[in-house]
């Protein structure tokens, strides 16, 4: 991971929105380790919203509406999803303390869940942290075939209704980058976040 790295054991809600408006976001090396640690990779991942692209397949499968995609019904549910072992992820950066961080955020209506339910059960999504004209896509879970890629989709749509500029990924996937992210200098993602960070905070 090529980035700036800085411990942080202390770390407030206020904090944590300081450091997104100017291009920081915390981890941690595993869900059992308590520590947390800032990062401010060189190269960011975006996805820029016009160029976001849904594969035959994909919106196939959407037009078969196999979820109901709803939004902030279960924000604690999706990062105990996202935080949960899986088959090509055995562990994760997502610990208690991370999740209590977020949980806060998310009361104080930042940070925000697009979750894919099969009647009463949740079975896929996604969530991150919405600042100025910016959404900081922060992890996503499926256990379903689709449904965390139909959550990002539906984000997407949302994110454009609304006239958000910026979806950060942090990183960039093959599987991301089937979507359209793409890899952004640092110096040029200051642009792109100082340019999001002079809007006011739009509703999600």
């Amino acid at each position: 991971m090529k980035g700036t790295r800085s411990k942080q054991p202390d770390i407030t809600p206020d904090m944590l929105l300081r450091a997104y408006s100017i291009g920081l976001f915390p981890m941690a090396d595993s869900a059992d380790d308590p520590e947390i640690f800032w990062v401010e990779p060189e190269i960011r991942g975006v996805i820029p919203l016009a160029g976001f692209h849904v594969s035959r397949s994909l919106a196939k499968t959407i037009r078969r509406t196999p979820f109901d995609i709803r939004f902030n019904t279960a924000f604690e549910a999706v990062m105990e999803g996202c935080a949960a072992p899986a088959p090509d992820r055995p562990t994760t950066w997502i610990n208690n303390k991370i999740r209590k961080l977020y949980a806060t955020l998310h009361t104080m209506g930042y940070a925000h869940s697009v979750e894919a339910w099969e009647g009463d059960q949740l079975v896929g999504g996604l969530y991150g942290v919405s600042l100025g004209s910016a959404f900081f896509g922060e992890s996503m879970f499926s256990r379903r075939t689709d449904a965390s890629k139909i959550c990002l989709v539906h984000l997407v749509e949302r994110l454009k209704a609304r006239g958000f500029e910026l979806l950060d990924t942090q990183f960039t996937t093959e599987h991301l980058k089937s979507f359209g992210a793409i890899d952004v200098p640092k110096a040029e993602y200051e642009v792109m976040l100082a340019n999001a960070m002079s809007s006011p905070d739009l509703p999600f």
